[in-house]
């Protein structure tokens, strides 16, 4: 359960990486 817990987080990070990345390629055009 804690290596789920573990990678969700992982994955949720990432996520939240990549949509903070593209609404500030948007911003910028």
């Amino acid at each position: 359960f804690r290596r789920v817990a573990t990678r969700f987080e992982k994955t949720a990070r990432n996520y939240r990486a990549v949509v903070t990345l593209a609404a500030i390629v948007l911003w910028m055009r």
